[in-house]
């Protein structure tokens, strides 16, 4: 079956591996956070996490991420030579036995949401996202020339009420959803702390003038068509997370969204290192993508599984809801995974907060509590599917 994973930031994750170990844990992903993008991560730093992962039981099964600098999206002067270094990295997380390495090819900005404690009525709380919200946040704090073109009349509307009302403390706080909290723990562009991340997030923004979707797709051919060679000499597997949420946002193009998209690029570099980590929750969040269908199609290609659920909205607002509801369908995920290619690394991906989670300073999205809960749930899941193969049960989906 599924070999359960967990995301893990390293010796300073206030979740600890013998914790991890308790709760059925089996592998780590995780990443040399401490090292800057674009340098190289040299063996002895992937031993030294290794070896340190592996004394309490477990082993580093996945890397995620190994982050693709943006100079290496948006083509600039310095892209071949940090293109060299990444090849290093990979020759060196080869060398040393790590050999899954999730990535994404997101502008600027990695997943986005508008409020990071969504309140549910059992008192937990989930990400959310807002679309009236997050338009209020482009058009009107960051302003973005040419924004309200991307909203309808309506949500144009909804955004002036809105802006009648809202605090200036609602706005830090979008501010801080959007751009700063949900990516500074991930090697993020903007971290907590930057003075004006509104202006920082403007020039970055100002970085993709005239970068459309086929630039960045030539540009994504470019990079993985460079890095194979590396990963076929060592045996690594990219793959490459689908963007979150799944649709164009900020006039940044989008390039990993639908079933399209993602045979683009497979094609694109038609090599088996070259796949996708497959993230039901950042697929189920566009109401285009039917997750089982996605699995089926690609399943042969998916070297990593991150099984969440999203329930979508009217509007275009969505929330991550429980893994046992939801579009994601998390199941039958188990079941076309296992049927086509099985003993993939998955983790459940965010969790709610709960239980005095909110106290405890985890970063957004990765509780210990929610994850936890998750965990269990996604296991019988699990259990349920195994007990089905082991009885040749045929279930539809």
């Amino acid at each position: 079956m599924m070999e359960k994973t967990w995301r893990w930031f390293g010796k300073k994750d206030k979740i600890t591996l013998p914790m991890l170990r308790q709760i059925g844990v089996e592998g780590i992903v995780t990443a040399l956070h401490e090292v800057p993008n674009g340098d190289i991560w040299t063996e002895e730093a992937i031993n030294d996490l290794k070896s340190y992962i592996e004394s309490y039981g477990l082993r580093w099964s996945v890397v995620e991420s190994l982050p693709v600098c943006e100079a290496i999206k948006y083509a600039g002067s310095e892209r071949d030579q940090l293109i060299e270094n990444y090849k290093v990295s990979l020759a060196n997380l080869g060398k040393c036995g790590v050999k899954t390495v999730c990535y994404n090819f997101m502008p600027v900005i990695d997943w986005v949401r508008t409020d990071l404690q969504h309140p549910w009525a059992d008192g937990s709380s989930s990400l959310y996202f807002d679309r009236v919200r997050f338009a209020y946040f482009d058009t009107m704090i960051l302003k973005r020339k040419g924004a309200e073109a991307d909203y309808t009349e309506e949500e144009l509307r909804k955004v002036a009420e809105l802006d009648k009302v809202i605090t200036e403390a609602e706005k830090d706080e979008l501010i801080d959803s959007i751009i700063v909290k949900t990516q500074g723990f991930v090697n993020g562009n903007i971290k907590e702390g930057d003075k004006n991340p509104v202006a920082i997030f403007r020039n970055l923004l100002a970085l993709y003038d005239g970068i459309d979707r086929a630039a960045l797709r030539e540009n994504m051919r470019y990079f993985l068509a460079a890095i194979m060679p590396v990963c076929e000499e060592y045996g690594v597997n990219m793959c490459v997370h689908p963007d979150d949420p799944p649709f164009q946002i900020l006039g940044l193009p989008r390039i990993v969204t639908n079933e399209e998209d993602i045979a683009w690029f497979l094609n694109a570099v038609d090599n088996p290192h070259n796949g996708l980590t497959f993230c039901a929750g950042s697929l189920s969040a566009g109401e285009h993508n039917d997750t089982r269908e996605l699995a089926k199609k690609f399943a042969s290609r998916t070297h990593f599984v991150h099984l969440r659920s999203t329930a979508a909205m009217p509007g275009g607002n969505f929330i991550e809801s429980s893994h046992l509801e939801g579009r994601g369908h998390v199941i039958d995920l188990i079941r076309i995974f296992e049927q086509i290619k099985p003993g993939l690394p998955m983790r459940v991906d965010h969790g709610r907060t709960m239980l005095g989670d909110e106290d405890k300073g985890y970063n957004a999205g990765y509780s210990f509590h929610g994850r936890m809960l998750a965990l269990a749930q996604v296991e019988g899941m699990m259990a349920v599917v195994e007990d089905e193969m082991k009885r040749n049960i045929k279930v539809e989906y």
